[in-house]
This record gives structure tokens, C-alpha cells and sequence, in this order.
């Protein structure tokens, strides 16, 4: 699957240093967002919520325009679909993300899967394997999962 999506982008776009930066700037969206996308098939259902959500957080992290985003969002179900495992997608963030960057996916997961108001605890579990494949501390993990939980605070409860 890494693979395919490298090859995509290598297909895609004539490589000078300029557009070798957008093609890292693209693969790094796409795990994002398959990682995301990911996240709200964990519960067996895709709520209307959780992808309202998803394109929210997407729009907002990357700055996407309408077409953008949308091919973001087919290719990210494609990718998360076709992968294998989560590692495919977290490397990635690994070799381009700084620590605060890969706190924010964190948060960012917790918004899409607390978009629903209820965290589902194969959610949770799939947040925690990333957050550790991220190699994000335990201390913000909470953190932003309470930050998330308190932003929803009028809502219901997990």
C-alpha cells in the first residue's frame, strides 16, 4: 500500500524541489486522513457525525479547498481500505511530523471519534496503538483526549 501511494504521487508530479515538498505535503495528508478515516470504521459504522467531523478537521489542519479535499478524502478511504496495517500510515507521520504536529493528529482523532458524543472502546484502542506508533508521551494522550471530552462538555457522555 506505501508502495502504491508513493507511486501515485511519483506519477503524478515532475520531482524539483519545490514540488518534491507539496508531494511529501500530500502523503503526509493522506495518513492523516486514512489514519482518520480508519478511525471511524473501527466501530462497525461510519456515522454522519464522524465524517462531518473528519472533513472539518481536515479543512482546518491542511487548509484544502473544496476539490482538494475531496480527492483527500476518497484516496484516504481508498488508502485505509487497502492497507494492511496502521504502521503503513504512522511511518510516515514519524518521518515528517514534529512531536507537536503528531499531538495535534492525536487530538485530532479524538475529535473524530468523539464527533458521534461517544467514544467507542475500539476507538480508544486504535487511538492509543497510533499515539504509541507516534511515539506521543501517555501524559498528552490524556491530555488531548480530555481536551476534546471538555470542548463537548454540554454534550452527552462517553
Amino acid at each position: 500500500m506505501l508502495l502504491a501511494i508513493k507511486q501515485f504521487f511519483e506519477d503524478k508530479l515532475s520531482v524539483n524541489a519545490e514540488q518534491a515538498a507539496q508531494q511529501n505535503d500530500k502523503k503526509i495528508e493522506l495518513a492523516s486522513a486514512a489514519l482518520m478515516f480508519e478511525l471511524m470504521r473501527t466501530d462497525a459504522r461510519i456515522d454522519e457525525r464522524e465524517k462531518q467531523a473528519l472533513t472539518l478537521v481536515l479543512s482546518e489542519t491542511f487548509k484544502l479547498g473544496k476539490d482538494s479535499l475531496e480527492e483527500l478524502l476518497r484516496m484516504a478511504e481508498t488508502a485505509a481500505t487497502e492497507a494492511t496495517s496502521l504502521f503503513e500510515f504512522t511511518s510516515l507521520i514519524n518521518e515528517s511530523y514534529s512531536y507537536d504536529q503528531r499531538v495535534q493528529l492525536v487530538e485530532n482523532l479524538w475529535k473524530v471519534a468523539f464527533a458521534d458524543l461517544k467514544l467507542d472502546r475500539y476507538e480508544e484502542h486504535m487511538i492509543r496503538n497510533v499515539s504509541d506508533l507516534i511515539y506521543v508521551r501517555h501524559s498528552d494522550f490524556i491530555r488531548t483526549k480530555l481536551k476534546v471530552k471538555e470542548a463537548l462538555s454540554g454534550s452527552s457522555e462517553e
